[in-house]
């Protein structure tokens, strides 16, 4: 469904976040040392309530729900191999192993976000989208740098009132919401949250916010996203790489319980797009029921939602025993194209089954010709990468070029980045770059490849001192990027 106005409009020129004032510090040295939230009763004046709590948490854990019962939330397999969780790193240069680093990424840095649970606990049962917030940033070395001579590798967690709290005690305290929620014992789960907040060991004013999903730079700040709250203001050292969180923002003191972790920027009048949902009336302005809205997608002069299957259902928990989040079959996923007829034009653009789609961000909101595609293995790991020529829809397949990394390889989602001379009017002038892993060795790279070649040519590699688990949603950040960042 097209929308004649947007959810949410965040002017360029105008707007400057404002942290917010909450019980997390900013960063106080170049390290990014985020303060402990400080809790006017915390777990230990507050012992014997919070060790019911957890006494309550374990006795749900292993009576009523315990992972063995439901596979597909089952930590033992879903917490394997390179879906299970690292350690931080602190800033480590790595080697190039392969040609050169192209001018148009000298001086920026790659920041791909995913999930990351800070405890993982083998009788709790856990899902992708639950884990801890943490970013992979690739700082590259500018020309002009003395210091730095080797792109710089640094894994830090987004420092979120949950991830600090939990830290703080040591165990859980949050339930895992996508997991977690179903049935008796997810209703069991709800009031011991509740408990919790009226013995004071948690605030449900700082929200429970993973800060998960994606990375997004505008108006000289970095933000890390997800949908179920407030973006986190973070920070990359363009002299170090390290990656410091600074606070959660509020947008300017407007209230909201969250966000779309997929804002869109107009590339031409610098806004930035966003809106949220609820699981509660009126859910969205635009939607009259109440989906899971997680993208959208804007035109010059419309917002566009498309109506999803998956639907947020509070009384099948409560009252069937079923799961918060279902599916609806009888929605159809549908784009009016066409504003005057109502006519909808669906069309296959490839036979392969493709995700985690990106676009020239210049193009964003206006006609771009060309898509990069990641080939659908496990989400959200990919086989192989995909160009698409949108030129030819209405062919049996839109591929122009194609890359796969073989057998036990497998990477995340593609970003294209323009090259230094993308002026030419091609709009495929640049690289394709993201994370590979290699699941018989363990290790983990940085790879950019050329976007013009038909067989996405890889042009450079960096090897990775850590492994990168599989995540969600990267962005490249520029050296001008950086270097205007404020705190």
């Amino acid at each position: 469904m097209a929308c004649p106005y947007p959810a949410t409009i965040i002017p360029h020129a105008s707007w400057l976040p404002r942290k917010k004032a909450s019980n997390i510090s900013p960063a106080a040295t170049a390290h990014g040392a985020v303060q402990q939230p400080v809790h006017h009763n915390s777990a230990t004046e507050a012992s014997l309530p919070v060790s019911i709590c957890n006494t309550l948490d374990k006795a749900i854990d292993r009576f009523i729900d315990p992972p063995e019962r439901r596979p597909l939330v089952d930590p033992q397999r879903v917490l394997s191999g390179n879906f299970e969780h690292v350690v931080e790193l602190p800033p480590t240069r790595c080697p190039l192993v392969l040609g050169s680093i192209p001018s148009c990424l000298a001086g920026g840095a790659y920041i791909r976000n995913g999930p990351n649970p800070q405890h993982q606990l083998q009788g709790r049962t856990h899902h992708l989208f639950d884990g801890d917030g943490m970013l992979h940033s690739l700082l590259f070395p500018a020309p002009s740098s003395t210091l730095l001579q080797e792109p710089v590798f640094c894994s830090r967690y987004v420092h979120t009132y949950k991830y600090l709290l939990e830290r703080e005690a040591g165990v859980p305290v949050f339930p895992n919401f996508v997991a977690g929620f179903q049935g008796v014992a997810g209703l069991a789960r709800m009031a011991v949250m509740f408990a919790r907040a009226l013995a004071g060991q948690i605030s449900m004013n700082m929200g429970f916010g993973l800060a998960n999903t994606s990375i997004l730079f505008f108006a000289k700040h970095l933000y890390a996203l997800c949908e179920s709250y407030l973006p986190y203001t973070m920070c990359i050292n363009p002299a170090t790489g390290e990656v410091t969180t600074l606070s959660r923002c509020d947008f300017d003191g407007r209230r909201m319980i969250g966000m779309t972790a997929h804002p869109k920027k107009d590339p031409v009048t610098g806004e930035l797009f966003a809106f949220r949902y609820s699981m509660f009336q009126p859910f969205l302005t635009y939607i009259c029921n109440h989906q899971l809205l997680h993208d959208f997608a804007i035109t010059e002069h419309y917002a566009i939602f498309p109506e999803s299957q998956l639907v947020m259902r509070p009384m099948n928990m409560a009252v069937r025993g079923g799961s918060l989040i279902g599916l609806d079959s009888a929605m159809v996923d549908m784009i009016h194209i066409n504003l005057r007829t109502g006519a909808v034009l669906r069309t296959a653009l490839s036979p392969e089954s493709l995700e985690f789609g990106v676009i020239h961000q210049d193009y964003v909101g206006r006609y771009n010709r060309y898509g990069y595609f990641g080939v659908s293995a496990q989400l959200p790991r990919f086989s192989g990468i995909r160009k698409l020529d949108f030129a030819m829809v209405g062919a049996d397949d839109c591929t122009v070029a194609r890359r796969d990394f073989g057998p036990g390889c497998f990477v995340g989602e593609p970003f294209f980045v323009p090259s230094n001379d993308n002026g030419d009017g091609n709009e495929d002038n640049g690289y394709v770059v993201c994370y590979t892993h290699k699941e018989d060795t363990g290790e983990s790279q940085f790879v950019v490849m050329d976007a013009r070649s038909p067989e996405l040519e890889i042009v450079a590699a960096v090897q990775l001192p850590a492994r990168v688990p599989y995540g969600f949603h990267g962005l490249f950040v520029t050296q001008a990027e950086l270097l205007s960042q404020q705190k």
